[in-house]
This record gives C-alpha cells, structure tokens and sequence, in this order.
C-alpha cells in the first residue's frame, strides 16, 4: 500500500468517525428536546388536587393546588441567584389538616429579613418535585446555624416532621414579597448536545484537512 493511499485512508476513516459521532449528537439533541417538551408540557398544565400518596416517577413535575397553614421552623437552602447574588431557599411544612408537606417558598436575598409567616390558610400552586441535589460531596446542614446546601426532602421531613412530599411554589394566594418563587423549570436539566455535534462536526473538519494538507505536501515533495 502507498504511502498516500494510506494518508487517504487514514483521512477518509477518521473524518468518517467523527462526522458519525456529530451526527449522533444530533440524533441526542432531537431526543432531548422531546423530552424537555414533554416535561415543559407537564409543568404548565392545569393544577390538580394533592395526590393521596404521590409517587416520585409517576408524579414528577405535576402541577398541584395545596391550601393550608404554614406552621413550625423555615429551613434556609443556601442558593445563588443570576443577578441577585447569594440567598436562600425557604422550605416550610403546610398543615393541610389532615396532612403536612414541604413548601418551596421561594427566593430571599441574603441581605434581606425573612418575613413572618401568615396568618391563616393560604393556598399554594406548584409542582411536586424530589430533588436529587445531595451526594457524597455535598455538606452536612448546619442544624444550629439552619443553613442547608441542598434540598434534601427525607432530612427535611424528618426535621419538619412532615410527609416526605415537596411542593415547588410557582404561585401563592398572599404578598410574599420579599420572597420570590422560583418555580420549577427545565432550565437546570443539561442539554449540551448541540454543542457537542459542533464539536465533533469542527473536528472532522479539523482531520479532513490535516488529511489534505499532508496529501499536498508529499505530491509536493514527489514532484
């Protein structure tokens, strides 16, 4: 085999690879937008009434309507904000009467005082989400000081002594300022395939070239 038949090969196989590889992402990036369609779709539809004993898989993302009174501690999520800067998350048991759950609040500056809870039932529209935000890495709260590094609902119900069951606040029935809801969205699930594929596409075109370059070069010297 020749020498430049083997750089033509070489060459053809590797763009050949790469491009495949681009592709691929390509076929990810339609898949994952599916998907984020379909959570997105399950976000903004219509509110229902708490699930007698929701399931983590089967009631991810669903929207719900929960009224009741807020009562007991209000745990602090430390979090960071675009623009705003460090703050906290607010969790909160509801007493629904014959029920507690967890309620995201929402958002609060860390410069800014938490307000008192109201008085009285309040009615919450949100969506039930099991947050997988703590691992091995991440630190223990600090109880005393009642500052969280991640929304770890067992813990929390355990401390709140509530249902396991947490309700991400995307609308409340009172003033809560200044605390703003940060509703549940699909702004933090990864979609980087786009990405990618110009990644791969950007090196298949990087090797075709390396490829021609190296062809031009010997016919160069042949000659």
């Amino acid at each position: 085999m020749s020498r430049a038949l083997f750089v033509i090969l070489i060459g053809l196989g590797g763009a050949a690879i790469l491009i495949s590889l681009g592709v691929w992402q390509v076929q990810r990036l339609t898949w994952k937008q599916g998907i984020l369609a379909e959570i997105n779709g399950r976000i903004e539809a219509p509110a229902v009434p708490l699930p007698e004993q929701p399931d983590p898989r089967e009631a991810a993302y669903l929207p719900v309507k929960v009224t009741g009174s807020f009562e007991g501690q209000t745990l602090r999520v430390l979090v960071s904000q675009k623009d705003q800067g460090a703050g906290y998350r607010l969790i909160t048991a509801l007493n629904t009467g014959d029920r507690r759950v967890l309620v995201d609040r929402g958002y609060i500056p860390n410069e800014a005082a938490a307000p008192p809870l109201p008085d009285g039932p309040v009615t919450i529209t949100g969506n039930l989400q099991w947050p997988q935000e703590t691992d091995s890495f991440t630190p223990a709260p600090d109880i005393d000081g009642n500052i969280w590094f991640a929304r770890d609902v067992t813990a929390m119900s355990q401390l709140l002594q509530s249902e396991p069951v947490l309700v991400v606040a995307r609308a409340l029935s009172y003033d809560a300022a200044p605390v703003s809801p940060l509703p549940v969205d699909t702004s933090r699930i990864p979609n980087d395939h786009l990405q990618y594929a110009i990644t791969w596409f950007s090196l298949a075109a990087i090797w075709a070239a390396m490829s021609l370059y190296f062809l031009r070069r010997r016919a160069k010297t042949e000659s």
